[in-house]
């Protein structure tokens, strides 16, 4: 039995592209048979360690509010074992070289793993769309785009090339716009930190009738605390097709009452209210143009990662309950052994980034990104980025609760995306003609 499970497995592996390149050509009829909609196999793990996906999550679980966060539909699960700085080396093969750092640097550093639940689901109109369009999307020439579908949400359902899953990533439902506020924290090594907030208003057009071309989103960042970047508007257009055009973006400076064009929000700039400890693409793991790194697809692998983070969503939690001195509250967080993506990117010779290589792990459901690594131009291992995500039940989508980025060299870490004390999100928000109108910032800074 042992043998033919092994090689079961190998098979899967084969077919299933889990090597970084698949010679054999695309059986897109498979979509929403043995594969999901959106191409992972349907089946589990040979130990049944990661489930089959049912379905995943298919309505909300009975007292569902979220003026109160988003209730787990797993709220009795114990852990069923804790990685720490003792232990870790028997579960080094299944973790990220960043966790295993983070182990061995604090003490107070855990890693609590529960069972694993596959709860990523999208719409019936979405899973048709995938599976309409999947033959038709090709990468552009340069790969900094991609062509031939207008309503998929995972334009690439059996990707072969690391680009392919770097397009996946940037085009997964998110619902058709959202509406929240978020508190960042910039911890410095003593413990102290002050908190940032910012109201974030995002549309995206993939999931709408009649939607613009080449358009992805359009969003408004509006920067509330602290006094030094109050009243500040950041308005950032997202394109599909980066070969055809490059993101724009304007800032509005309540100091001078102006608004200009914001060439540098991309690529390595330090973001807004980060103290320098998140670059710009930093956010959600990865964002904008892939064009300054060279994508390599490594394969698939089963890793521990974050995964079902509803408990970081509890609206009686305080931000100081969160937030710790070396790392976030360890016992509020949820790691479960998934199926990845492993995703690198190397910095193309001539171009230029703080990073010289990323290591990302992308979750093979929801195409989230869960796990980041990245490297100086020394190749060390310089920032371990972690990012927890839900199940929201009213997208329904894949989203992230926090994202956390630890810096080894500064001992410093950043968090982002806590909405604990601020009011609920709202999704699938319509935004009136005009909301991300250059013109509209002033407004929206008042």
């Amino acid at each position: 039995m042992r043998l033919t499970k092994s090689v079961m497995m190998c098979k899967l592996f084969i077919v299933f592209g889990l090597t970084g390149a698949m010679a054999v050509a695309d059986d897109f009829s498979q979509l929403g048979k043995e594969l999901t909609p959106w191409g992972a196999p349907k089946a589990g793990n040979a130990d049944g360690s990661i489930p089959a996906w049912d379905g995943g999550i298919k309505s909300p679980p009975a007292g569902f509010n979220p003026k109160n966060g988003y209730i787990s539909p797993l709220p009795d699960e114990k852990p069923l074992y804790t990685i720490t700085a003792s232990n870790y080396g028997q579960y080094a093969s299944r973790l990220p070289e960043g966790n295993v750092e983070l182990l061995k640097r604090n003490a107070d550093y855990k890693i609590n793993v529960y069972p694993s639940h596959r709860t990523h689901a999208l719409t019936q109109v979405q899973y048709d769309a995938i599976v309409r369009e999947a033959p038709g999307a090709k990468l552009t020439q340069d790969g900094n785009g991609y062509t031939g579908t207008t309503k998929s949400v995972v334009p690439f359902p059996m990707p072969k090339v690391g680009l392919e899953v770097y397009h996946n990533i940037l085009m997964r439902s998110r619902g058709m716009g959202y509406s929240r506020r978020l508190a960042s924290f910039p911890v410095q090594a003593d413990g102290n930190f002050t908190p940032s907030v910012w109201q974030e208003d995002l549309q995206f057009y993939r999931n709408m009738d009649n939607p613009p071309a080449n358009l992805l989103y359009e969003a408004a960042y509006n920067y509330l605390s602290p006094s030094s970047i109050a009243g500040g508007v950041t308005l950032v257009r997202e394109p599909i097709d980066k070969s055809a055009e490059s993101r724009k973006a304007w800032a509005y400076n309540p100091g001078t009452r102006r608004v200009l064009r914001a060439p540098e929000i991309g690529n390595d700039s330090p973001a807004t209210g980060t103290d320098g400890l998140l670059t710009q693409d930093s956010f959600d793991g990865i964002n904008g143009s892939p064009e300054r790194f060279d994508w390599k697809l490594v394969g698939k692998e089963e890793m521990i990662v974050p995964y079902n983070n509803f408990k970081m969503t509890d609206k009686s939690l305080k931000y100081t309950d969160i937030v710790g001195k070396k790392n976030l509250n360890p016992d509020l967080l949820r790691y479960e052994l998934h199926r990845v993506y492993v995703l690198e990117g190397t910095l193309k010779p001539g171009a230029r980034h703080i990073y010289s290589k990323r290591r990302l792990l992308v979750d093979e459901d929801s195409f989230q990104v869960v796990h980041v690594d990245s490297y100086d131009g020394r190749s060390e291992l310089w920032r371990v980025q972690e990012i927890f995500p839900t199940y929201y039940y009213d997208c329904p989508c894949t989203l992230t609760a926090a994202e956390v980025s630890y810096d080894l060299q500064s001992g410093r870490y950043f968090v982002t995306n806590l909405t604990n004390q601020e009011q609920p999100m709202v999704f699938n928000q319509i935004y009136r003609p005009g909301y991300f109108d250059p013109s509209n910032m002033k407004r929206l800074a008042r």
